[in-house]
């Protein structure tokens, strides 16, 4: 058992921790304060290769490992969330349910211009009326000739307003439940479909979140993404790797809290000495320490399982549980130590405090992150 990162890894980390520190870090404040999307650093992080982190270098990406994937997404969510967010979702949901159910053609068509970050990838699941119960979605699709028509809404679809290729999921079978989904890729532009405003969040307020509407919307029979009935089934593995991603995004925004927390606890004077040197103070760094590193190492152990080709159901959740609660307790720590000034928009924990939330609520809440861990503990 090694517990020492490689130097691709330690050459990863150092170069999308330089990037994020020099382009992401100065603008994040702005761009949450106007609930916008930051196009040009987004353009930037596709240049880098950060968006196209698991594709194969045959297909444009970078070939990387899950377990690098979460260490970037982790670097990038230590100084803002939003991209980090932005980041995930394109990687592990859109590309990555291409990756796990796409033919040779779709892949070659699709993952170039997704790795490369020409076109942004969005994933639609959940629905106004069914959020856990994903398989209980209203969105159907019927086959007419050499075209599939959808019909239906999609909430929540990260990235979709500014999404160029959406891979949308719909019941091709009413009668079969989760095994009458089926999985299709839905160009922009494509005659039917629609995106709602941007959400006005409550944090992540960068990354831009949607309703995706679909009337009578045809697409290619081709565009059948996985086998008719199976993409139910590849939703639930693309969501194992994306829990990986939402992990890593929970870990990166609490290290950045803590260090943020450590910074104001050295420099914060009261009765004549800084803070650090207060018990109550030093307990609470210790303790949010202890719950970062502990939610690194589920999250790492997640991903090399992943890159093992071993079963990460049940380590994917405890993953992105268990540092999805450490994120908003460290975040609720930092902003304590903080004092007043952690309630003013002036210093970043209150913007990690916001965005560390959605960890807990997005891919999953940790209700559900329960459920799937205790079936899998019980053989169910």
């Amino acid at each position: 058992m090694h517990f020492r990162p490689t130097e691709q890894i330690e050459l990863l980390r150092k170069t999308t921790r330089e990037f994020a520190e020099k382009e992401i870090a100065p603008i994040a404040r702005e761009f949450d304060a106007k609930g916008e999307f930051p196009a040009k650093t987004v353009m930037q992080m596709g240049e880098l290769g950060l968006l196209g982190m698991i594709a194969p270098a045959e297909f444009g990406g970078s070939g990387n490992t899950a377990l690098e994937l979460a260490v970037a997404v982790e670097e990038v969510a230590r100084v803002d969330g939003s991209h980090a967010l932005i980041m995930a979702a394109h990687n592990s949901l859109c590309t990555g349910n291409i990756l796990i159910a796409g033919t040779e053609e779709q892949k070659t068509r699709y993952v170039p211009d997704l790795a490369a970050g020409r076109r942004i990838g969005a994933w639609g699941l959940t629905e106004p009326s069914v959020g856990s119960d994903a398989a209980g979605m209203k969105t159907a699709a019927t086959r007419e000739g050499g075209e599939w028509v959808l019909n239906g809404a999609k909430n929540f679809c990260t990235n979709a307003p500014v999404a160029g290729t959406f891979v949308i999921t719909a019941k091709t079978d009413p009668e079969k439940g989760g095994r009458g989904v089926s999985a299709f890729i839905v160009e922009k532009g494509t005659p039917g479909l629609h995106v709602g405003k941007m959400e006005d969040k409550l944090g992540m307020r960068a990354s831009a979140t949607s309703q995706v509407l679909l009337e009578d919307c045809r697409v290619p029979a081709e565009n059948l993404l996985g086998r008719e009935g199976e993409g139910y089934v590849n939703a639930l593995k693309t969501l194992d790797g994306g829990r990986i991603g939402i992990g890593a995004l929970g870990v990166g925004i609490a290290q950045g809290a803590f260090e943020e927390a450590v910074k104001y606890a050295k420099e914060r004077h009261q009765f004549g000495e800084p803070i650090a040197n207060f018990q109550a103070i030093q307990w609470k760094l210790a303790d949010m320490a202890v719950k970062i590193e502990a939610s690194r190492l589920l999250v790492y152990r997640a991903a090399w399982r992943k890159d093992q080709g071993l079963p990460l159901k049940k380590e994917a959740a405890m993953g992105k549980l268990f540092s999805s609660e450490a994120a908003m307790w460290v975040t609720t720590q930092a902003v304590q130590v903080h004092g007043g000034y952690g309630y003013i928009k002036d210093y970043p924990v209150e913007r990690m405090f916001r965005d560390a939330k959605l960890c807990e609520i997005g891919e999953g809440t940790s209700e559900i992150q329960r459920l799937v861990i205790a079936r899998e503990l019980l053989g169910s």
